[in-house]
């Protein structure tokens, strides 16, 4: 065994030797042999200037990345749609001229597409990941794709080095190991040697990347765009999703557990709800700046590694989106969307934003590779206003186009179609003024890697400050390389001295010698989930019952639970059918085997007359493991002595009664509460 250990070993020192000699001193070129002089930054106009077609290095290298993976997307594999609709709460004429903005009567068709990033198809759901949330508008005016994420910012500020993240975050090649993962070398390595990713890394070791639902998490477009109105005046947008139910999330290990019990776990909440009419609802919320106040921040305002602190730049609701259909197929509508930030109408226009200028090219190339030629009249993607132009054929062409002309200028057709100017609602680009030198350079605030990653850290409770120390330590515990884990702990120490030193004792590497942390005592209250709403709608209460259950008290509790939007589980030893002490009957929803305390978001143990030695001890399991992970636990009737007999009677968020009323007042808000930081942990 021993000698087959280091056989292996030498083998990949053998590997990894032949890897160094074979790029040893080699320089760069682009696939045509052109050296290259800058693989940082795409070719723009000025340093804060728009990105340039011309630039031949950054096509081919997206290019060529956007067709690594067939036939699923290279990032976003893994994905859930739904359809709905969208609703402006009042006209927006005063900041843009959109016209799905401006009639608050008037219901705008949506698809959304929530997913994962990292993971292939076959990826449990419930990863530390971050989130897409993607919304496709149908409106009058053609299609508008708000293409964005669960987190407000990105790892990287120029879209040339997005091939870079996606390879260094996705399975190492050599092994195909790990998926769906973050915790590994490679990823970690990156992050280390690109320290633009330090708020962004901050993120990801966060709460916000293991959400309790989609239904419970907010989106964000990233991206600085425009709202342009009639009058031609321009401000700087950030859009916002708000989740309506707040946002929450689940503990990581509990993630962890529900990821092996129920990897569908996200798209199955999404799809019950729906067809159980618990529709997603959430507010659409913009930033806008005056285009005369863009310089005025200590931060450069088209850099997708920075937020607009909500404090400074307060968030204005404007509409709710409602998802209240699911699809009918997955295949023709999840798998076909196909999503683009170039999709915009009027009164929306794009910005200087480096990453946003890189993923105009690269969202078309990789739907015209992923999905073919004619991706866009597939019905999930066409919109439902007319459309007319003179493109033609190409593989899997639906449309059946008539006559001899299909080109313009023309004669034979009267020239049409034809075009049409800005007062007729023809889409013309804001005349941003433009102007420098053509370069590989970006602005210089955007070299400010730190100040917004203390800005979280100081913005986060003691909880949240907990588990992300507990996070940092179990990816960075996963990387093998210590020089990567010590380049990593000292890049945390700009953030953090305490976090720095926290985590590197975790992970056995030397805590940082001299004080390094950024000097920011700004925090944003708005970035803390401590600060949600916290409601009882929609979330899921285990009731462990047995035969002879207190059938009178159980229908009253369970009663109150429908007025306030619970939703019990039915819990026993077997499923089938149970009654009750006065003959009431319910279906068992899930047994001892085919459910786990970890989906549900909390506890009420009625028991029974009929409760057995086994029924007792697996109830204690359900208990016990809902008791570590802080949720609400109630009892009633024998229930009591189940809790009694593990001591925990006296806890936070442990609630006792008999009387119906009086147990359901305590009970419904310690759920709304979900979890119970102060209890002392058996």
């Amino acid at each position: 065994m021993d000698k087959d250990r280091g056989t292996k070993a030498n083998r990949k020192s053998e590997q990894l030797e032949a890897f160094r000699k074979q790029s040893q001193g080699k320089v760069m070129t682009t696939n045509q042999g052109v050296k290259v002089n800058d693989d940082e930054n795409t070719l723009k106009a000025g340093k804060r200037g728009p990105t340039l077609f011309e630039d031949f290095h950054f096509r081919e290298k997206l290019a060529h990345f956007d067709r690594e993976r067939i036939p699923e997307r290279v990032v976003h594999a893994r994905g859930y749609g739904v359809h709905g609709d969208f609703q402006v709460y009042q006209c927006m004429k005063e900041w843009t001229k959109a016209s799905f903005l401006q009639d608050p009567s008037v219901k705008t068709p949506v698809f959304v597409r929530f997913s994962e990033v990292s993971g292939s198809k076959g990826a449990y759901e419930t990863n530390r990941d971050v989130r897409g949330f993607a919304v496709k508008f149908y409106t009058d005016e053609g299609v508008f794709d708000l293409v964005g994420n669960n987190i407000p910012i990105f790892f990287i500020q120029d879209s040339i080095k997005f091939p870079d993240l996606i390879h260094a975050l996705k399975p190492e090649p050599h092994n195909e190991i790990p998926q769906g993962q973050s915790a590994h070398d490679t990823f970690w390595d990156f992050i280390a040697n690109n320290q633009e990713s330090a708020a962004m890394m901050m993120w990801l070791m966060s709460d916000r990347t293991v959400p309790r639902s989609f239904r419970m998490m907010e989106g964000f477009g990233v991206h600085t765009f425009r709202m342009v109105n009639e009058a031609g005046v321009s401000r700087f947008v950030k859009f916002h999703w708000k989740p309506v139910l707040g946002v929450h999330s689940l503990l990581f290990k509990e993630a962890q557990q529900i990821g092996g019990y129920d990897p569908d776990f996200h798209r199955r909440d999404l799809w019950s709800n729906i067809e159980m009419g618990n529709y997603a609802e959430f507010e659409l919320g913009v930033q806008m700046i005056p285009e005369e106040d863009e310089m005025m921040f200590g931060f450069d305002i088209l850099d997708s590694t920075k937020l607009w602190p909500e404090e400074d730049v307060p968030v204005t609701i404007i509409g709710k989106m409602t998802l209240n259909r699911n699809v009918d197929n997955v295949f023709a509508e999840t798998e076909q969307v196909a999503l683009h930030p170039g999709n915009i109408v009027p009164g929306i226009d794009f910005t200087s934003d480096p990453l946003l200028q890189g993923r105009l090219f690269s969202y078309t190339d990789t739907q015209l590779y992923r999905v073919g030629t004619n991706y866009k009249e597939l019905p999930i993607n066409r919109p439902l206003c007319p459309f007319h132009n003179n493109q033609r054929d190409g593989a899997a062409r639906i449309s059946i186009d008539l006559g001899q002309v299909a080109y313009h200028n023309n004669s034979l057709a009267n020239n049409t179609p034809v075009t049409v100017s800005g007062e007729d609602g023809g889409f013309v680009s804001y005349p941003e003024q433009l102007g420098g030198t053509k370069t590989r350079e970006t602005g210089e605030l955007f070299s400010d890697h730190f100040s917004q990653a203390r800005l979280f850290w100081n913005s986060m409770s003691d909880i949240e400050k907990m588990h992300i120390t507990e996070a940092f330590s179990f990816e960075l515990g996963k990387v093998k390389s210590l020089s990567v884990r010590e380049q990593v702990v000292d890049m945390i120490a700009r953030i953090s001295t305490s976090l720095a030193e926290s985590v590197a004792r975790n992970i056995g590497v030397e805590v940082p010698c001299e004080c390094k942390q950024i000097e920011v005592s700004k925090s944003s209250p708005a970035l803390s989930q401590a600060n949600t709403v916290f409601l009882p709608y929609t979330l899921r209460v285990g009731v462990i019952v047995a035969e002879g259950f207190d059938g009178q008290m159980l229908g009253a509790v369970l009663a109150y639970f429908k007025k306030y939007g619970l939703q019990p589980v039915i819990l026993s030893k077997q499923l089938g059918r149970i009654t009750g002490n006065n003959g009431m009957e319910l279906d068992v929803d899930d047994s001892f085997i085919t459910g786990a305390p970890v989906l549900y978001d909390s506890l009420y143990v009625i028991g029974g007359e009929g409760q057995c030695p086994y029924f007792v001890g697996k109830a204690q399991e359900f208990v016990r493991e809902s008791f570590k992970h802080y949720k609400p636990i109630g009892a009633s009737g024998p229930g009591i002595g189940i809790i009694q007999s593990l001591g925990i009677e006296q806890e936070d968020g442990v609630i006792i009664g008999q009387g119906a009323a009086e147990f359901a007042g305590r009970f419904i808000p310690a759920a709304a509460q979900r979890r119970f930081f102060g209890r002392s942990i058996m």
